[in-house]
Protein backbone atom coordinates (compact mmCIF):
# COMPACT_ATOMS: atom_id res chain seq x y z
CA UNK A 1 0.00 0.00 0.00
CA UNK A 2 2.86 1.86 1.06
CA UNK A 3 4.24 1.69 -2.31
CA UNK A 4 1.03 2.21 -4.53
CA UNK A 5 0.67 5.92 -2.53
CA UNK A 6 4.54 6.50 -3.41
CA UNK A 7 4.10 5.94 -6.70
CA UNK A 8 0.63 8.08 -7.36
CA UNK A 9 2.33 10.96 -5.07
CA UNK A 10 5.57 10.95 -8.29
CA UNK A 11 2.91 10.52 -10.96
CA UNK A 12 0.22 12.35 -10.39
CA UNK A 13 0.84 14.79 -6.82
CA UNK A 14 4.37 16.31 -8.04
CA UNK A 15 4.32 18.44 -10.75
CA UNK A 16 8.01 19.80 -12.27
CA UNK A 17 8.69 22.90 -11.73
CA UNK A 18 8.54 25.31 -15.24
CA UNK A 19 12.26 25.92 -15.26
CA UNK A 20 12.56 21.88 -15.29
CA UNK A 21 10.46 21.60 -17.91
CA UNK A 22 12.06 24.62 -20.42
CA UNK A 23 15.31 22.74 -19.63
CA UNK A 24 14.08 19.20 -20.60
CA UNK A 25 12.80 20.75 -23.44
CA UNK A 26 15.32 22.54 -24.62
CA UNK A 27 17.81 19.47 -24.15
CA UNK A 28 15.24 17.49 -26.02
CA UNK A 29 15.18 19.91 -29.16
CA UNK A 30 19.40 19.96 -29.13
CA UNK A 31 19.53 16.11 -28.85
CA UNK A 32 16.88 15.48 -31.87
CA UNK A 33 17.15 18.09 -34.41
CA UNK A 34 15.96 18.41 -37.87
CA UNK A 35 18.93 17.64 -39.76
CA UNK A 36 16.84 18.48 -43.20
CA UNK A 37 14.10 20.49 -43.23
CA UNK A 38 13.59 19.93 -46.98
CA UNK A 39 13.28 16.09 -46.84
CA UNK A 40 10.80 16.85 -43.92
CA UNK A 41 8.53 18.85 -46.15
CA UNK A 42 8.70 16.53 -48.59
CA UNK A 43 7.99 13.35 -46.98
CA UNK A 44 4.88 15.42 -45.32
CA UNK A 45 3.27 16.30 -48.71
CA UNK A 46 4.26 12.75 -49.56
CA UNK A 47 2.66 11.23 -46.89
CA UNK A 48 -0.73 13.13 -47.29
CA UNK A 49 -1.32 12.45 -50.73
CA UNK A 50 -1.03 8.35 -49.79
CA UNK A 51 -3.27 9.08 -46.94
CA UNK A 52 -5.39 11.05 -49.68
CA UNK A 53 -5.57 8.40 -51.88
CA UNK A 54 -5.94 5.83 -49.45
CA UNK A 55 -9.13 7.21 -48.87
CA UNK A 56 -10.23 7.72 -52.36
CA UNK A 57 -9.43 4.52 -52.69
CA UNK A 58 -13.11 3.28 -51.83
CA UNK A 59 -14.30 5.39 -54.95
CA UNK A 60 -15.83 2.82 -57.08
CA UNK A 61 -14.43 4.31 -60.24
CA UNK A 62 -11.01 4.86 -59.61
CA UNK A 63 -9.36 1.56 -60.11
CA UNK A 64 -6.73 1.53 -57.38
CA UNK A 65 -5.44 -0.59 -54.67
CA UNK A 66 -3.95 -0.61 -51.10
CA UNK A 67 -0.89 -1.99 -52.54
CA UNK A 68 -0.11 0.40 -55.54
CA UNK A 69 -0.70 3.25 -53.67
CA UNK A 70 1.84 2.27 -51.49
CA UNK A 71 4.68 1.63 -53.61
CA UNK A 72 4.34 4.84 -55.74
CA UNK A 73 3.86 6.86 -53.21
CA UNK A 74 7.38 5.00 -51.56
CA UNK A 75 8.50 5.11 -55.22
CA UNK A 76 8.18 8.52 -55.24
CA UNK A 77 9.90 9.91 -52.17
CA UNK A 78 12.78 8.13 -53.01
CA UNK A 79 12.83 10.29 -55.96
CA UNK A 80 11.80 13.38 -54.55
CA UNK A 81 14.58 12.71 -51.34
CA UNK A 82 17.43 12.67 -52.86
CA UNK A 83 18.64 11.18 -56.30
CA UNK A 84 22.06 10.57 -55.06
CA UNK A 85 20.96 8.06 -52.24
CA UNK A 86 19.13 6.69 -54.42
CA UNK A 87 21.18 4.20 -55.81
CA UNK A 88 22.85 3.20 -52.12
CA UNK A 89 18.84 2.09 -51.48
CA UNK A 90 18.30 0.37 -54.36
CA UNK A 91 22.05 -1.95 -53.47
CA UNK A 92 20.57 -2.68 -49.89
CA UNK A 93 17.46 -4.12 -50.86
CA UNK A 94 17.54 -7.80 -50.80
CA UNK A 95 16.62 -8.95 -54.38
CA UNK A 96 17.14 -12.67 -53.58
CA UNK A 97 14.31 -12.67 -50.90
CA UNK A 98 11.34 -10.48 -53.48
CA UNK A 99 12.47 -13.11 -56.28
CA UNK A 100 11.86 -15.76 -53.98
CA UNK A 101 8.56 -14.27 -53.35
CA UNK A 102 7.65 -13.26 -56.82
CA UNK A 103 8.42 -16.64 -58.41
CA UNK A 104 6.32 -18.08 -55.02
CA UNK A 105 3.09 -16.12 -55.89
CA UNK A 106 3.33 -17.20 -59.53
CA UNK A 107 3.61 -20.61 -58.90
CA UNK A 108 0.40 -20.42 -56.49
CA UNK A 109 -1.06 -18.64 -59.07
CA UNK A 110 -0.37 -21.59 -61.92
CA UNK A 111 -1.33 -23.77 -59.54
CA UNK A 112 -4.71 -22.13 -59.07
CA UNK A 113 -5.28 -22.03 -62.38
CA UNK A 114 -4.83 -25.60 -63.14
CA UNK A 115 -6.95 -26.27 -60.39
CA UNK A 116 -4.58 -28.89 -58.54
CA UNK A 117 -5.36 -27.37 -54.94
CA UNK A 118 -9.28 -28.33 -55.75
CA UNK A 119 -8.00 -31.42 -57.30
CA UNK A 120 -6.15 -32.53 -53.34
CA UNK A 121 -9.15 -31.46 -51.83
CA UNK A 122 -11.76 -33.42 -53.79
CA UNK A 123 -9.60 -36.46 -53.02
CA UNK A 124 -9.37 -35.70 -49.00
CA UNK A 125 -13.39 -35.37 -49.51
CA UNK A 126 -13.13 -38.76 -51.34
CA UNK A 127 -11.13 -39.92 -49.01
CA UNK A 128 -13.20 -39.14 -46.00
CA UNK A 129 -16.19 -40.31 -47.60
CA UNK A 130 -15.46 -43.86 -48.53
CA UNK A 131 -14.86 -44.41 -44.10
CA UNK A 132 -17.58 -45.96 -42.23
CA UNK A 133 -19.84 -43.25 -40.24
CA UNK A 134 -18.53 -43.81 -37.31
CA UNK A 135 -14.67 -43.58 -37.66
CA UNK A 136 -15.00 -40.60 -40.24
CA UNK A 137 -14.17 -37.71 -37.59
CA UNK A 138 -10.80 -39.58 -36.34
CA UNK A 139 -10.18 -39.85 -40.39
CA UNK A 140 -11.15 -37.08 -41.12
CA UNK A 141 -8.71 -35.34 -38.69
CA UNK A 142 -5.52 -37.35 -39.77
CA UNK A 143 -6.38 -37.31 -43.60
CA UNK A 144 -6.30 -33.39 -43.03
CA UNK A 145 -3.46 -33.12 -41.02
CA UNK A 146 -1.37 -35.29 -43.05
CA UNK A 147 -2.60 -33.69 -46.21
CA UNK A 148 -1.75 -30.11 -45.31
CA UNK A 149 1.12 -31.51 -43.70
CA UNK A 150 2.77 -33.11 -46.91
CA UNK A 151 1.25 -30.07 -49.36
CA UNK A 152 2.19 -27.49 -47.31
CA UNK A 153 6.00 -28.99 -47.35
CA UNK A 154 5.57 -28.63 -51.61
CA UNK A 155 3.66 -25.59 -51.97
CA UNK A 156 2.91 -22.29 -49.97
CA UNK A 157 1.23 -22.80 -46.59
CA UNK A 158 -1.51 -20.37 -47.20
CA UNK A 159 -3.28 -20.79 -50.45
CA UNK A 160 -3.53 -24.44 -49.47
CA UNK A 161 -5.23 -23.64 -46.20
CA UNK A 162 -7.15 -21.07 -47.97
CA UNK A 163 -8.86 -23.92 -50.05
CA UNK A 164 -8.88 -26.51 -47.58
CA UNK A 165 -10.70 -23.94 -45.06
CA UNK A 166 -13.47 -24.17 -47.79
CA UNK A 167 -13.31 -27.96 -48.28
CA UNK A 168 -13.65 -28.14 -44.68
CA UNK A 169 -16.84 -25.89 -44.80
CA UNK A 170 -18.14 -27.87 -47.25
CA UNK A 171 -17.65 -31.34 -45.54
CA UNK A 172 -19.49 -29.58 -42.47
CA UNK A 173 -22.14 -28.63 -43.82
CA UNK A 174 -23.26 -31.42 -45.28
CA UNK A 175 -25.77 -33.69 -43.25
CA UNK A 176 -24.47 -36.66 -44.78
CA UNK A 177 -21.11 -36.70 -42.71
CA UNK A 178 -22.21 -35.25 -39.40
CA UNK A 179 -18.65 -34.20 -38.74
CA UNK A 180 -17.95 -31.45 -36.31
CA UNK A 181 -15.83 -28.39 -37.57
CA UNK A 182 -12.82 -27.49 -34.82
CA UNK A 183 -11.61 -30.48 -34.78
CA UNK A 184 -11.15 -30.30 -38.54
CA UNK A 185 -9.67 -26.90 -38.09
CA UNK A 186 -7.07 -27.70 -35.81
CA UNK A 187 -5.87 -30.38 -37.91
CA UNK A 188 -5.33 -28.17 -40.63
CA UNK A 189 -3.64 -25.18 -38.65
CA UNK A 190 -1.37 -27.94 -36.88
CA UNK A 191 -0.52 -29.43 -40.21
CA UNK A 192 -0.07 -26.79 -42.78
CA UNK A 193 2.20 -25.52 -40.04
CA UNK A 194 3.78 -28.73 -39.10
Amino acid sequence: MALENLLHQHLYDTKPSEDDYLAILEDLQNKYKIRNKPLLIKSGIVMALVITLFFMQSIPNLDLSLGWIAILGAILLLILADFDELESVISRVEWSTLIFFAALFVVMEALAELKFLWWIGKLTQDLINSVHEDNRLIVAILVFLWVSALASSLIDNIPFTTVMVKIIEDLSENNEFHVPLTPLIYALAFGACL
